[in-house]
């Protein structure tokens, strides 16, 4: 243990030999906790970890980790997350209680066993490495009170002529070694002149009364109870616990034990990797109405979706340096001898239908589409209730501000939002990133809070991007009509796994599934499997983190709360045995002799008194040729008569079959498909298979031709395909081959006519390479 050398005050500041001098006021707290809501993005920090690694911190009760142990875990848990993070707060690791001495104070028998072991720099594997096999428990102790003026001096001397938004030093300890309290003053004077932030990280809480280590204020939740062996503490710990308190209350007043914490509480918190830090950039524009009428604006976006900045790259497998390995490209003609073909006598093409039109880059840049300028101009207004929510599309959100020290555009700005909001009305805008840009339409609703008010901005769809099904209705079938006793069930099952805590009441409600608070799982687990494999390339993959696969789980009182309704639910709707499926009737079921005797007459007799096919039910009337009502019963009938001859009946459902895809829409498509269905069936049945095959061939290539894409995809889903014969004798497609044939054809490698650094919003033709 050491003592501290004389101290004096002078000019209002504090000095000391080799102590931090007086610097700037004292900022807020942006620390290894408190980084975790990444309130100050891209402000740069100096952080110091002092870690304490003497023999006391090796101590713990059967079964736990020590407090050594739970250091180490949680500051490579921390410098993990600053490395993901890619922000640019920079990193230096201080020990006390090593066995040696390295620090630029120590002479004779001052700041003993203190150990600078890395500088201040941004922290990167090999500090993760450094913590996980370089730190090691000492056989000393020393004063921590020692370990935090090296600590200060090292951020003084270190950050000199550089410009830190904050300052922060991190202490774990166990508080077991001795301390000299005499200059306990200096020490305080001198980080709240150096605008230095401090925490402690302790193996057990410090809010309770008794000195016992049990928490007594509720604040610490009962898993962190006992993250300390149940002996309790020393009288040296609770000395320690005593100082603690009255430093950090000198400093912080009566938040002081908010920037105290225990080693579990910590690691749940820092078990998630830090999300990357984006710098707000500012969109600046005039919004307009009409031609007289223009606010400067500047926009933000609010949510936009993550994408991973770091991407997977070909390195050499032996020396894993990208630049080992080099990349070329060759365009070859498709013939015998491959000719190659040089780059310069490619060009663009744009398939149209089955042709290819070529571009020059000239005809590229004149076919981009072009607008003077950016642009947020108001259209026009629309009731807020016009615009539905499930039209909200894009991958942002933005909102729009009034330009910073622009009284006049503040106070119009306002006067909109207020109107928009009094008269729940919303704007309709045309939005464009800049002249490069596509323009998007959006709609502007007001958004007024306590601290601010502006307007948000979220891209609608234009007509090609909404996709229009048609459901039959449930609401007039009686057969899925439910009784009074199933809604109250199913109203009692929502009730039960409401995600909104509220209290008796009624007053106060708690949203207990955040979803803004959840990490990306994808993100978290790619960054688990990069650090493991930075420190062990040669091992397996580690299992997924059960925290993770917990994180988008229903809440445990959710799930407690719903398994009486559900078993309401499941004895409401009882789930029967359907049966074995009914074998399809060939022609010979269907054109039998109905006055046959025997069972098997009468069993045939029931199964149509049930429904099943009959050629009574569908000849109403005198069929002589597939109309455009009914094609496919027509078809059917036609098919049955005597001398009918299949192609010709064939030639008429399938010239239907083209006025429908004329047409085209939803309701002709199905109309097609199902006249499709129904003659493949019929096809297989009369052992006219070619006949089928022939016409989905032309078909195919007919869909192609005239860009019916949509109707395909359907075709696509009902899976219908050519005979195969395995289905028919008269076929002569493989399994394989209808499967290929139902496959989309391969497209070339598009090449993206890109808006422009910065831009966000998508070209308006695609191009592909031929």
């Amino acid at each position: 243990m050491s003592h501290h050398p004389h101290c004096t005050a002078g000019n209002g500041g504090v000095t000391r030999p080799g102590s931090p001098g007086p610097g700037c006021g004292r900022a807020g707290s942006q620390t290894l906790i408190s980084s975790l809501s990444a309130k100050c993005l891209n402000h740069q920090a100096a952080i110091v970890l002092c870690m304490d690694v003497g023999f006391a911190m090796t101590n713990s009760a059967p079964g736990e980790e020590s407090p050594f142990e739970q250091a180490k875990k949680m500051m490579t848990m921390f410098v993990q997350r600053q490395v993901f993070a890619e922000n640019k707060d920079e990193v230096s690791v201080v020990l006390f209680g090593t066995d040696g001495t390295e620090n630029a104070l120590a002479s004779g028998d001052q700041y003993q066993n203190i150990t600078v072991q890395r500088h201040l720099m941004l922290p990167d594997f090999d500090l993760l490495e450094d913590i996980q096999n370089v730190i090691q428990p000492g056989s000393e102790q020393a004063d921590f009170l020692d370990a935090l003026v090296v600590c200060m001096d090292l951020l003084q001397k270190e950050t000199l002529g550089k410009k830190y938004e904050k300052r922060h030093i991190e202490v774990f300890t166990d508080l077991s070694s001795p301390f000299s309290e005499d200059q306990l003053e200096i020490i305080i004077a001198n980080l709240k002149k150096t605008g230095i932030s401090l925490q402690f990280f302790l193996p057990f809480p410090v809010d309770d009364e008794d000195g016992s280590g049990d928490t007594v204020d509720g604040r610490h939740s009962d898993m962190y109870r006992n993250s300390f062996p149940r002996k309790g503490l020393t009288e040296q710990q609770k000395e320690g616990i005593c100082m603690v308190r009255k430093l950090m209350f000198a400093l912080e007043e009566e938040g002081g034990l908010d920037e105290i914490y225990t080693f579990r509480e910590s690691l749940e918190r820092l078990s998630m990797f830090k999300k990357i830090e984006r710098r707000p950039m500012a969109w600046p524009c005039q919004l307009t109405i009409g031609s007289n009428l223009s606010i400067r604006i500047v926009a933000f976006k609010s949510l936009v979706e993550e994408k991973l900045k770091k991407s997977w790259t070909l390195v050499d497998a032996k020396t894993l340096k990208k630049e080992d390995v080099q990349k070329e490209t060759v365009y070859c003609l498709n013939d015998d001898d491959e000719t190659e073909v040089q780059k310069d006598d490619l060009v663009q093409g744009f398939r149209y239908g089955s042709d290819i039109v070529p571009f020059s880059k000239v005809d590229e840049e004149q076919m981009k589409y072009k607008t003077e300028a950016k642009c947020f101009s108001v259209l026009g207004f629309s009731r807020s209730s016009q615009i539905q929510r499930h039209h909200y599309m894009g991958n942002q959100v933005l909102k729009v501000f009034a330009a910073k020290g622009d009284e006049a555009a503040a106070v119009a700005l306002s006067a909109l939002i207020h109107a928009l909001d009094e008269l729940d009305v919303v704007a309709v805008v045309r939005y464009a990133y800049d002249r490069r840009s596509n323009p998007q339409v959006g709609v502007a609703f007001p958004c007024i809070k306590d601290a601010y008010e502006c307007l948000i901005y979220v891209q609608l769809p234009y007509m090609e991007d909404l996709r229009q099904y048609m459901f039959s209705s449930l609401k007039n079938n009686k057969k899925y009509t439910p009784t009074a006793d199933q809604l109250s069930a199913v109203d009692s099952l929502i009730d039960s796994m409401s995600l909104v805590y509220e209290d008796d009441d009624g007053e106060t409600t708690e949203d207990i599934f955040k979803t803004s608070k959840i990490p990306n799982p994808q993100f978290q687990r790619l960054y688990q499997c990069l650090q493991h494999k930075a420190f062990h390339p040669d091992k397996p993959l580690p299992p997924i983190e059960q925290h993770l696969l917990e994180m988008l789980e229903i809440p445990q009182e959710v799930r407690e709360r719903c398994q009486a309704p559900l078993e309401k639910i499941k004895a409401l709707f009882p789930l029967k045995d359907a049966g074995k499926k009914k074998e399809q009737k060939t022609a010979q079921d269907v054109f039998k002799d109905n006055n046959e005797d025997g069972p098997s007459a009468k069993k045939a007799k029931a199964e149509n008194e049930e429904g099943s096919f009959s050629i009574a039910n569908l000849a109403e009337g005198n069929v002589t040729t597939v109309g455009s009502i009914n094609p496919a019963e027509n078809f059917c009938v036609l098919v049955r008569q005597k001398n009918a001859n299949f192609k010709e009946v064939s030639q008429q459902l399938v010239n239907r079959i083209e006025q429908f895809l004329e047409t085209k829409g939803l309701q002709y498509y199905m109309k097609s498909i199902n006249c499709i269905r129904v003659f493949r069936e019929e096809a297989i049945k009369l052992s006219e298979v070619q006949c089928f095959n022939d016409f989905l061939q032309a078909l195919k290539e007919k869909v192609e031709d005239k860009t019916l894409a949509d109707f395909w995809e359907i075709l696509i889903q009902d899976g219908i395909s050519l005979i195969t014969k395995d289905e028919a004798e008269g076929s002569s497609v493989t399994s394989e081959e209808a499967k290929k044939f139902l496959a989309p054809k391969e497209k070339p490698a598009e090449t993206l006519l890109v808006a422009g650094e910065g831009g966000d919003v998508d070209d308006l033709v695609s191009i592909v390479k031929t």
